[in-house]
Formats: structure tokens, C-alpha cells, sequence
């Protein structure tokens, strides 16, 4: 039997349905609105996170001991723009969505955090504390306990090249100046041994326990960056060992001979 054909209709030819208002269509306008609002908010977020990153970490490249007063006003005009980007993603960090961005901002505050608290210590010798980390963030937006911590994790790493370089260069671990205690004078803390103190505080840290614990980003990364914090202090107790004991057997700029590595040794460096 034939099938009957049906007939062809242009879409022009069909009924109009223009004039027909679906009920749901402003309850999915509405969803659209708030999920183009949230992308564009995230985005921003992102933004200057990344630029919080960048900024921070040509501070951190800026600094040495002692700060020359062209690096400190260089360091000041980053900060104030650090400032202003803090300023502008302000408005989208505040109430429930400083915890639902919470992730797209932490890394630029974790940076910024580190190169603060490398300044604190290279004028001040002593860490930034929590408060006067939080006052330093414009805006109102709000320092995780999580963030702070893990920007003092990155602090490591910038102290332990800080501390090789000094010893590479002058032959002398960085302390701090000879303070006067009555009739004493008392030479302040050297670097490794404020690093032994900072290793000694995180390997003592509890990250496994507490409310929402194991999806907070210090429980995530802690291990990881546990691990790099040793390993930072390690190379500066190396380095000060060498420079202390085999340094006073050769003077300084001695380097092997070229045998050496024929041999399979490797080069020593000089202090």
C-alpha cells in the first residue's frame, strides 16, 4: 500500500506563535541574567588575580637588603596599583561571594601576602602578622586564615634564596644589626635560625582536622608545600655548613680544578 505524502509547509506558512507568552520564559530570563552576571563577575576575578600574581612577584624580585630608596619607590607605585585592582573586584567579594570566588582570588593574595611579609622581614627581621596582613587589603575584602598561611609557606623560598645569594656574595649569613642589651652587645637572630623556627611552627600544623578540613585549600596543598619548605631550609643549613666549615679551608674564590669533573665530582662553590 502507498504511502500518502504530506504536504510541504513554509515556516512562513505556519500559525504564528509570537503572540504566545510561555509562563516559564521570564523565570529562564532571569537564570540567564544571573549566569551571564556570575561568568562576567568570575572573570573579573580572575583578571585581577592574575595581575595581583604579577605584580606581586615583581615586588618580590625588587626587594633586597638594604631596600635603595629607587626600589622602594617602585615597590610603593606596584603597591598602589595592588591597591586599586584589591578596589576593583571589591564590590564582587563581599557577603556569600567572597566564598563562592573565594578560589578564583586566593592565588593572587597568596602571592601578595608573600611579597608584604618578605618586605616585613627584610626592614623588621620578624614576620607580618594576621591583622596587619588583613589591614593591608583595601576594600574590605576579606584574608582567609588559609591564604595567609600559605603565602607565609611561598615566604620559604624567597628567604632561602635571599640567604644563598647573601652568603654567594659577601661570605656572611644574613642577621639582623647588633642590638644593645645594658652593657651587652647582643647580635640579633641570623636567617637559618628563623627559618629552623618557621620549619619547627609548620611541621606542627594541623590541617587534617577541624570543620570542612578536608576541602580547604591549606589541607590540599599542605603537604606539598610542607615538603618544598623543608627542602628550602635544608639547602640553606648546606650552605651556611659549607660556608662555615670548608670555607675557612680555601680562600674565597676558589674553584676545582678542571679534573674534578672528569672524575665525577662535582664543583664546589665558594663563599
Amino acid at each position: 500500500m502507498a504511502g500518502t505524502k504530506r504536504p510541504f509547509e513554509h515556516p512562513s506558512d505556519l500559525p504564528s506563535t509570537s503572540g504566545t507568552s510561555s509562563p516559564f520564559m521570564p523565570m529562564f530570563e532571569t537564570f540567564r541574567n544571573e549566569l551571564d552576571e556570575h561568568h562576567d563577575r568570575r572573570e573579573r576575578i580572575i583578571k585581577a588575580s592574575r595581575d595581583l600574581t604579577a605584580l606581586s612577584k615583581k615586588i618580590v624580585r625588587q626587594l633586597w637588603a638594604p631596600l635603595p630608596a629607587s626600589v622602594m619607590k617602585e615597590n610603593n607605585s606596584r603597591l598602589s596599583a595592588i591597591d586599586e585592582l584589591f578596589a576593583s573586584v571589591a564590590d564582587d567579594l563581599h557577603d556569600i561571594n567572597a566564598w563562592r570566588y573565594q578560589r578564583q582570588i586566593s592565588g593572587g593574595v597568596q602571592e601578595y601576602i608573600e611579597a608584604v611579609s618578605f618586605q616585613r622581614y627584610l626592614e623588621t627581621q620578624r614576620l607580618i602578622t594576621y591583622e596587619e596582613a588583613q589591614a593591608r587589603i583595601p576594600g574590605g575584602i576579606g584574608l582567609t586564615e588559609d591564604d595567609y598561611v600559605l603565602g607565609l609557606f611561598d615566604l620559604v623560598g624567597e628567604l632561602m634564596r635571599f640567604a644563598i645569594t647573601t652568603m654567594a656574595t659577601s661570605g656572611t649569613v644574613p642577621r639582623g644589626a647588633t642590638c644593645s642589651d645594658g652593657d651587652i652587645n647582643v647580635d640579633r637572630r641570623d636567617i637559618l635560625m628563623d627559618l629552623r623556627d618557621l620549619r619547627a611552627q609548620f611541621e606542627g600544623l594541623d590541617t587534617s582536622s577541624g570543620a570542612g578540613a578536608w576541602t580547604s585549600p591549606l589541607n590540599r596543598e599542605a603537604e606539598k608545600k610542607t615538603e618544598v619548605m623543608k627542602t628550602c631550609v635544608e639547602k640553606v643549613e648546606r650552605a651556611v655548613y659549607g660556608m662555615i666549615v670548608r670555607g675557612r679551608e680555601r680562600p674565597k674564590g676558589w674553584v676545582p680544578d678542571s679534573g674534578a669533573e672528569e672524575r665525577g665530582r662535582e664543583p664546589v662553590e665558594s663563599y
